[in-house]
């Protein structure tokens, strides 16, 4: 499984941003799929998770209300749409394929984009 992420850039405090996620593969509608987010200095962590029917959501208390994580198992496409954006919200964004386990611990997913920037500012 190949992803890779897409969609940030540079925003202002309140503003939105949808991230994108294109994977390879012909199995990726088995597949559960999840954001992480890793600021400077700190550790990666989990943002947000979807079964592969896309019936179940999952996300991370910071982002609960704000973000909200998609997918279209046609286009092989997972999506995580970013509104209200607060400064600390600003990190590199990855997706990643989940290969089983809990789902906010990053050693529950196997494959990993490479990950898009996203700023905001104040």
């Amino acid at each position: 499984v190949q992803l890779q992420a897409c969609g940030g850039g540079l925003v202002q405090a309140g503003g939105s941003l949808r991230l994108s996620c294109a994977s390879s593969g012909r199995t990726f509608s088995r597949i559960d799929m999840g954001w992480f987010r890793q600021a400077p200095g700190k550790e990666r962590e989990f943002v947000a998770a979807i079964t592969s029917s896309g019936a179940t959501t999952l996300y991370a208390d910071s982002v609960k209300g704000r973000f909200t994580i998609s997918r279209d198992n046609d286009k092989n496409m997972v999506y995580l749409q970013t509104n209200g954006l607060k400064p600390e919200d600003t990190a590199v964004y990855y997706c990643a394929a989940h290969s089983g386990g809990v789902y906010r611990y990053r050693d529950s997913y196997r494959y990993w984009g490479q990950g898009t920037q996203v700023t905001v500012s104040s």
